[in-house]
C-alpha cells in the first residue's frame, strides 16, 4: 500500500478519534438553559448569568449540569493524559456606584458541582480555611479578582488574574491588560469598570501549558496570552469534571455576571455571538426618604395648591418606602418580585377560564406575561391563613435559589396586601396524575415514558438530598407534584411543605405533614421527616405509575386496601407483574417493570434503614447495579399500614361520598386534593 495513502487513512481515524472524545456547549445568554445554580445565584430575565447581588458575604454557583469525560483514551500507554480544553466567555463585575467592589469570581473545574463548607471573600465560594492547599481537592481554577490581600490580614484594591490548583494560592498571577495587536505594548482592562469583558481559557494537553487571555468585549482576541504557564493538569484532574463559575462578596460586594459561555474539549471553543448577548445593568442608590422631603419643601413654595398636591405624594411614597424597609430576610433573599399589576393583566383577572389546578393552599393559573410574552404559571395562595403564609415563604426559600432541570423553576414572586403569588416555568403537560388517570382522549401513558418520568424525579431528589448546599426534605413526593413538560419530562413542583437543613446534620422538623397513602410509618411514632421519608413516598410512586393504581385502592364493596400491600400480594403468589397496569397492554420490557416493582417496595418498606438513598436508587435506575428483590419484601404483607393510614382508612370505608374535594386532618396533618382514593 502506498505510503501516501496510509497516512490519509491514519489522518481519517484519527479525526474520528477526536471527535468522538469531542465535548461541546454554547450559550448566547442563559434564558431557557440548563444552567444549575445555587447560593444566590440565578438567571435574571434578561438571560444574564448573575452570581452574586451586592449583598455582602454571599456565594453564587452556577455549573454546567454534564460531567465533563476529561481524559484521552490511549491503546499505546498505561499513562492517563488530561484532555487539551477550550473555554470562552463574557463577564462584567458591577459594584455599586461610587464603592469599591469585591471580592470576584472564578472558572472552575471540579468534581462536584457544589462546594459545601465554602467560604466567601478571597476563597470565592470554592475552598475554605480547612481545605485550601489540599492536594485531595482535584479543583482547577482561573480567578478574577478585585481584593488583593489572600493571607495578609488586610485587604487592598486588586486587580488581577491567576490561575490557582487546589488552593487559594496563585500558581500565576498577573494584573489586568492585553497585548495591542501582537506587539509588546499593553492595555490595562480594570475588571470591575468596563462594561463587559471577553476571556479565554485554553489548555494544550499535549505541551501541557495553560493559556489565559483578556481583552475588552469590542476587541477581539490577542494573539498573545496574557498568562502562559507549564502545568500537567493530568494529576489534578479526574475521571470527569464539572465546568461552571464561582463567585463571592465579604465585607465588599459587588454582582458578578456571566453573560456567554462556550466550551469545548479537543478543540477550539465555539465564538460567542456578542451581539446577542444581555447586558449586565448598573448598580445604582435609590432615592433616600430625604430627598423627597427637600423636593417637597422647595416645592411648597410655589404655591399653595401645589404644596398639597407634592404632601399627597410624598405621603404616598414614604408609604411605600415604610413596606420595603420592613422587608423580611426571605424577601430579600428572593430570585425576581413581579409587579403585582403585571401577573394580574397575565392572568387576566385571575378568571375562571385561565385557572389550571386547584391546590391545598390554593389555586394556578395559567399566564403570559406582558413584558416579554412568556407564558407562566401564577399560583395564587390563600392569605387568609398562617399556613398559606408559611408555604409561601417556605417555597421561596427553598425553591426560589434550587436549580434543576427535573425540578420546577421559581421565576419570581409578589407579595400584596391581599394576595400572595408565585410565578413559575408553565410545563404544559399538566401533572402525572392527570396522565394516569384522567388522560386526554384516553391516550394511555406509554411505558418508556413513565420510566423516563420516574428517572428523572429520582434525579431532582437526588439533587434534593446529596447534591445542593443544604440537604432539602420535599416531604409531599406524589403523582399529582409531578410535572410533565412539552418533551414528557418530569419535573417536581410544590414545595410549600419543604425544609433544609445543612449535610450532615439531623432535621429538626416534627410537624407530621404529606398526603395519606404517601406518608411513611415512623411519621406516626416520631413525626420526624428525613431523606428517607421521601424515599418512602418515592417508593409509592414507582408502584402508583408501574400499576397505574392510586396508593389507596378502593373497591365497591370490599373496602380500602394499601396498594404496596396489593403488590406484595402479587410477589407472594409468585408473579408480580399481575400488578402491572392492564392498559398498557403488556407493551413494556418485563425486566424494568419488575425492578420498578421491587425498588417499590424497597423504597417504601416499613422500616427506613431498609429502604435505600436515592443514590443507590439512581444506581438501580440507571442499570449500574442489579436490584434482587428479596425475602424480606415477600413477608412485610399487611403490616405495611401504619397507624395514621388506618385511622383515616375507617374514615373513608364509613363516608366515600364526594372523597375527591374533601380534606382531612389529624393534628397539623392534611391530605388534601384526593382523587380515587389519593
Amino acid at each position: 500500500m502506498d505510503k501516501p495513502y496510509c497516512l490519509v487513512i491514519l489522518a481519517f481515524f484519527c479525526t474520528i478519534l477526536v471527535r468522538a472524545q469531542s465535548f461541546d456547549f454554547l450559550y448566547n445568554g442563559f434564558n431557557k438553559s440548563d444552567i444549575m445554580t445555587d447560593g444566590v445565584a440565578f438567571i435574571n430575565p434578561s438571560g444574564a448569568l448573575k452570581l452574586t447581588n451586592r449583598s455582602y458575604h454571599v456565594i453564587g454557583h452556577a455549573f454546567h449540569p454534564k460531567p465533563i469525560p476529561i481524559f484521552n483514551s490511549s491503546t499505546n500507554s498505561t499513562a492517563k493524559n488530561a484532555s487539551s480544553f477550550s473555554t470562552n466567555f463574557v463577564f462584567a463585575i458591577v459594584p455599586l456606584k461610587n464603592t469599591p467592589g469585591g471580592f470576584g469570581f472564578a472558572f472552575t473545574l471540579s468534581p462536584s458541582p457544589s462546594f459545601p463548607g465554602a467560604q466567601g471573600d478571597h476563597f470565592l465560594g470554592v475552598l475554605n480555611s480547612t481545605n485550601d492547599g489540599n492536594a485531595t481537592n482535584h479543583i482547577f481554577l482561573v480567578e478574577f479578582d478585585t481584593v488583593n490581600g489572600y493571607n495578609e490580614g488586610v485587604d487592598t484594591d486588586g486587580n488581577h488574574i491567576g490561575i490557582n490548583i487546589n488552593g487559594m494560592m496563585s500558581i500565576a498571577s498577573q494584573p489586568a491588560y492585553y497585548y495591542v495587536n501582537d506587539t509588546s505594548k499593553i492595555e490595562e482592562v480594570n475588571l470591575q469598570r468596563a462594561e463587559s469583558i471577553q476571556a479565554w481559557v485554553d489548555y494544550d494537553g499535549v505541551n501541557k501549558v495553560v493559556n489565559v487571555t483578556v481583552s475588552p468585549r469590542s476587541v477581539p482576541k490577542p494573539i498573545q496570552p496574557l498568562i502562559s504557564k507549564s502545568i500537567d493538569l493530568s494529576s489534578v484532574m479526574k475521571e470527569t469534571m464539572y465546568a461552571g463559575f464561582s463567585a463571592a462578596t465579604g465585607d465588599k460586594a459587588s454582582s458578578h455576571y456571566i453573560l456567554g459561555w462556550s466550551f469545548r474539549l479537543n478543540g477550539a471553543a465555539d465564538p460567542l455571538n456578542l451581539s446577542e448577548l444581555p447586558t449586565a445593568p448598573p448598580e445604582v442608590l435609590t432615592s433616600s426618604k430625604n430627598s423627597h422631603l427637600k423636593k417637597a419643601l422647595i416645592a411648597a413654595f410655589s404655591s399653595t395648591v401645589f404644596l398639597i398636591i407634592v404632601a399627597s405624594v410624598i405621603v404616598h411614597i414614604r408609604r411605600r418606602m415604610v413596606q420595603h424597609e420592613v422587608l423580611e430576610d426571605w424577601e430579600l433573599d428572593c430570585p425576581h418580585r413581579f409587579r403585582y399589576r403585571d401577573l394580574y393583566k397575565a392572568a387576566r383577572g385571575f378568571k375562571v377560564s385561565e385557572l389550571i389546578g386547584v391546590g391545598g393552599f390554593g389555586a394556578v393559573y395559567k399566564g403570559i406575561l406582558p413584558t416579554n410574552g412568556a407564558e407562566v404559571a401564577v399560583k395564587r395562595i390563600a392569605s387568609n391563613s398562617l399556613q398559606g403564609m408559611r408555604e409561601f415563604a417556605a417555597e421561596i426559600e427553598s425553591l426560589g435559589r434550587l436549580r434543576h432541570k427535573h425540578l420546577v423553576n421559581l421565576q419570581g414572586w409578589c407579595k400584596t396586601k391581599n394576595d400572595l403569588l408565585l410565578v413559575y416555568d408553565y410545563v404544559p403537560n399538566g401533572s402525572l396524575d392527570s396522565l394516569l388517570y384522567r388522560p386526554k382522549n384516553d391516550i394511555v401513558l406509554a411505558w418508556d415514558r413513565r420510566f423516563n418520568i420516574i428517572k428523572g424525579i429520582a434525579a431532582g431528589l437526588l439533587y434534593l438530598h446529596e447534591e445542593w448546599d443544604q440537604v432539602v426534605i420535599h416531604r409531599d413526593v406524589k403523582s399529582s407534584n409531578v410535572l410533565i413538560d412539552g418533551e414528557m419530562n418530569g419535573k417536581l413542583g410544590d414545595f410549600g411543605l419543604a425544609r433544609l437543613y445543612d449535610h450532615g446534620k439531623n432535621s429538626h422538623t416534627t410537624n407530621v405533614v404529606g398526603t395519606i397513602g404517601y406518608l411513611a410509618p415512623e411519621l406516626s411514632r416520631t413525626g420526624k421527616a428525613s431523606t428517607s421519608t421521601d424515599v418512602y413516598a418515592y417508593g409509592v410512586l414507582l408502584l402508583e405509575v408501574a400499576s397505574g393504581r392510586p396508593p389507596i385502592i378502593y373497591e365497591p364493596g370490599q373496602g380500602a386496601l394499601v396498594l404496596a400491600d396489593w403488590v406484595i400480594e402479587c410477589l407472594q403468589l409468585g408473579n408480580i407483574l399481575d400488578a402491572v397496569d392492564p392498559r398498557l397492554n403488556s407493551a413494556y420490557v418485563d425486566k424494568e417493570v419488575k425492578m420498578v416493582l421491587g425498588l417499590g417496595l424497597l423504597c417504601s418498606h416499613p422500616r427506613p434503614e431498609a429502604r435505600p438513598t436515592m443514590r443507590q436508587v439512581m444506581k438501580y435506575l440507571n442499570g449500574d447495579e442489579s436490584l434482587q428483590i428479596s425475602e424480606q419484601l415477600s413477608s412485610v404483607g399487611s403490616d405495611r399500614v401504619d397507624e395514621i393510614t388506618s385511622k383515616f382508612l375507617e374514615v373513608f370505608a364509613s363516608d366515600t361520598i364526594n372523597i375527591s374535594r374533601r380534606t382531612f386532618s389529624i393534628g397539623q396533618m392534611s391530605s388534601s386534593s384526593l382523587n380515587a382514593g389519593r
